[in-house]
């Protein structure tokens, strides 16, 4: 299609300066992913890297090295960065085409199930962040209108993925579970192998709402949904009955004071092999 070809400008050729950036921003990507230590990668980013933005060259951020991090999961570095700039570290430039920011480091966390650097993020923005800023943060969309993850939060992403890890640590620490539905479009959709991590995140999904809303899909095949959650699990879903007592207990724990999740015996927890079989929990309320 040599119309089309000819159709588009002219691109001018990247001025010395541009190619410098590209060669110093490609060196650093490297060292990153090589795992060399944080001091010679900070030494790298004060004095020698320089990224190429709209036009112009400008010193790579510490949300810029977070994000190399994440990608190459280079843990000490991460760490590094959040210890010695906080939540400064968690913040994004704006894209030179859409002009958007957003939590793009939270999406590339969940993406890449980087759940040591995730945790170090989530920590650092309890510590650093206030209450609104943070939840703000954890519920905001990816950052780029135009890129993969655009109009979708951190914990919709993480049950589109299965990562349930990821999805009980942004849970736990004040992400809104507005992702029920999608949770059971992705369990339906899961083969075999994928089953279990999609069910598990459910499971914790319905560990934190609040009070979930009956779901009229299930009532439009109730035979399918029924081997796919069990008998009781659907009826509760379903609005046909309530709650077990040990789930609503659970809930209020989880959501008052999360991180005395991990004090609960080990069946009961989140993370535990049996990943809170609800059915299970439903015959020890009528014992």
């Amino acid at each position: 299609m040599p119309w089309v070809l000819s159709s588009r400008p002219h691109q001018p050729s990247p001025s010395p300066s541009q190619r410098h950036c590209e060669r110093t921003a490609f060196a650093f990507y490297c060292a990153v992913r090589d795992q060399l230590p944080p001091w010679l990668l900070e030494d790298m980013r004060g004095m020698e890297v320089f990224l190429w933005d709209d036009g112009h060259p400008r010193a790579f951020s510490p949300g810029d090295a977070l994000m190399y991090a994440l990608v190459h999961d280079h843990r000490d570095y991460a760490r590094y960065l959040l210890r010695s700039f906080s939540v400064k570290a968690l913040q994004v430039s704006k894209c030179s085409v859409c002009r958007s920011a957003g939590s793009a480091h939270l999406h590339v966390a969940v993406r890449y199930n980087r759940t040591v650097i995730l945790s170090l993020m989530a920590d650092a923005l309890k510590e650093s962040a206030t209450e609104a800023w943070r939840r703000e943060y954890l519920n905001s969309c990816g950052g780029c209108t135009h890129g993969t993850d655009a109009g979708k939060t951190a914990v919709q992403l993480a049950v589109e993925l299965s990562r349930a890890d990821c999805l009980l640590l942004l849970l736990a620490h004040g992400a809104r579970p507005h992702a029920l539905d999608a949770a059971l479009v992705r369990l339906a959709a899961s083969g075999v192998t994928e089953r279990r991590d999609a069910r598990r995140c459910l499971d914790l999904l319905l560990l934190f709402t609040p009070e979930p809303v009956a779901l009229h899909r299930l009532r439009d095949e109730p035979q399918r949904w029924q081997s796919l959650l069990g008998r009781d699990v659907f009826s509760w879903l379903s609005g046909l009955v309530p709650p077990p007592l040990l789930l609503q207990a659970l809930r209020t724990l989880a959501q008052s004071v999360p991180g005395q999740m991990s004090e609960l015996p080990n069946f009961l927890q989140p993370h535990s092999e049996l990943k809170l079989d609800f059915p299970l929990l439903w015959k020890q309320t009528e014992i």
